[in-house]
């Protein structure tokens, strides 16, 4: 019985101990507060910015560009290994554009078209080909097409890379979810295959 007794006085002693506190920094200009863990593991109440919603729409234009560069591989280079990473490159950007509109939508936020970046006027996202660098790359054929097309594709990926960069150094941004899982797998995925074509063009131009 004094076993049990001692056993209950322990459990209650534990139920009723303090919850260890969690310092949140403020923002800029503003104090820190003390949270318990789990309002810091609640996400419920994260909410998107400005800076969230503008790289969403601008990543749609970019990954809709590099899907347009791809598609030219189809008749313009007799490279099995350029194929495959077009392929990879497309069938990846096809489903996180789907990703990125449904997040828009959801928040009720303007969906841009994919071809807005051919609208009069439009303002390219870092990394993008110009016009005159699309057109010289559908123009070409065969090895000089793939260094243009790898060239291009790196230049294209380190936008992105950019972008990613850009939407972090934001105060408040790239703290909702789904944002900050796409904007670090962006990240991920774009140095790997940057360090995949790099070795290609090298190969290439030996």
């Amino acid at each position: 019985m004094k076993r049990i007794l001692l056993i209950a006085l322990v459990f209650c002693t534990a139920c009723h101990a303090p919850r260890p506190l969690l310092t949140q920094p403020g923002a800029p200009g503003q104090p820190s507060r003390v949270i318990t863990p789990e309002k810091a593991t609640d996400l419920s109440q994260v909410e998107f910015t400005g800076d969230d919603v503008k790289f969403m729409q601008g990543m749609i234009g970019h990954h809709a560009q590099a899907i347009e560069m791809t598609e030219l591989l189809a008749t313009r280079t007799a490279s099995a290994g350029m194929k495959k990473l077009a392929l990879r490159i497309e069938v990846s950007q096809q489903d996180e554009i789907r990703m990125m509109e449904n997040w828009l939508e959801a928040r009720h936020q303007r969906v841009p078209s994919r071809t807005a970046m051919h609208e009069h006027g439009a303002t390219l996202m870092p990394g993008m080909l110009s016009e005159a660098e699309m057109q010289q790359l559908t123009d070409t054929r065969g090895v000089e097409f793939d260094r243009l097309f790898l060239q291009g594709m790196i230049k294209h990926h380190g936008g992105a890379l950019e972008m990613v960069k850009n939407l972090f150094d934001s105060p408040g941004a790239g703290q909702d979810n789904d944002i900050f899982t796409f904007a670090s797998d962006v990240d991920a995925d774009q140095r790997i295959e940057i360090d995949r074509m790099s070795a290609m063009l090298s190969e290439l131009q030996r």
